[in-house]
């Protein structure tokens, strides 16, 4: 009888608190959508298989973060290593090796996240873009908006910002690393977030992706924020586009009103509920 007050307790303390989700570790899903091989990168990369790995067109990988890490993961294109993983990459280089200790070279479309319990993360284009990317939020509880920039910008990057191999646009140069002016860098007396407009250039970055950083300052519309979700972080995906991730061993999808897709909170009442049932029918 002692043991059954026990867990009726632990079954109402369930209920009422749950587990703090907000302090388990993240589950990354990193997915290549490109119809080119991409070589993510990560810093600090300790948890992502050393900082660098490859993924052919189709490929996912997964990934386990603690609460605690901040980073940013981002794609190489165009990147040949030989057998000991040195090499080079035409766009997002890390310096000459696989797996990454240090950021990519700008131009690179830039994925960003601090892990806490309410977590922060964004899409950066302010390194300019070098590959479309679209981080998508699963399972988690509060805003958890879709972050993210899924059109080209290659197509149209304007000539002067343009980086191009063998004739073809292969990254959008950000102005700030084109022209290393205070006004697009936002530096000097355009170092605070008055002074420090959109311009030209930004607009063209903004207009044709709303959900990411399109210059220094461009907090409002470009940070997102989310507790205990685990995150999709695909390449050449659309925002729109269903994808998934494994949470305690179960297929979780974006958007799913299934079982499988239940949020936090309502896992919490279910498993809290079945042990309460339980608990009274032993008791009684």
């Amino acid at each position: 009888m002692e043991g059954c007050l026990v867990l009726l307790i632990f079954s109402i303390f369930l209920l009422s608190e749950g587990p703090n989700l907000s302090h388990c570790a993240r589950m990354f899903t990193i997915i290549n959508n490109c119809k080119e091989t991409v070589w993510p990168g990560v810093t600090p990369g300790e948890n992502f298989n050393g900082g660098g790995f490859s993924l052919k067109p189709g490929q996912s990988i997964v990934f386990k973060a603690p609460v605690g890490w901040s980073g940013r993961i981002w794609g190489r294109t165009g990147c040949n290593f030989d057998r000991n993983a040195n090499g080079t990459c035409q766009t997002g280089s890390c310096g000459t090796f696989l797996k990454c200790a240090a950021s990519g070279k700008p131009p690179a479309s830039l994925a960003e996240f601090t892990l806490a319990a309410l977590d922060f993360y964004d899409v950066s284009l302010v390194d300019g873009f070098n590959l479309p990317i679209v981080v998508t939020p699963i399972n988690g509880r509060g805003n958890c908006s879709i972050a993210g920039c899924d059109t080209d910008l290659r197509s149209n990057c304007p000539s002067e910002l343009s980086v191009k191999e063998n004739g073809k646009t292969v990254g959008c140069r950000s102005a700030c690393d084109v022209f290393n002016t205070d006004e697009y860098c936002c530096r000097g007396v355009y170092g605070n977030p008055v002074t420090c407009q959109p311009t030209y250039y930004s607009k063209i970055f903004k207009q044709a992706c709303p959900e990411a950083y399109s210059y220094a300052y461009d907090d409002p519309t470009s940070i997102f924020t989310c507790s205990g979700t685990d995150y999709v972080v695909s390449f050449c995906s659309k925002r729109n586009q269903t994808v998934c991730t494994y949470h305690n061993h179960k297929l979780v999808c974006s958007g799913s009103k299934s079982i499988k897709g239940l949020k936090g909170t309502e896992w919490k009442m279910i498993f809290g509920l079945t042990l309460l049932t339980t608990n009274l029918w032993l008791l009684f």
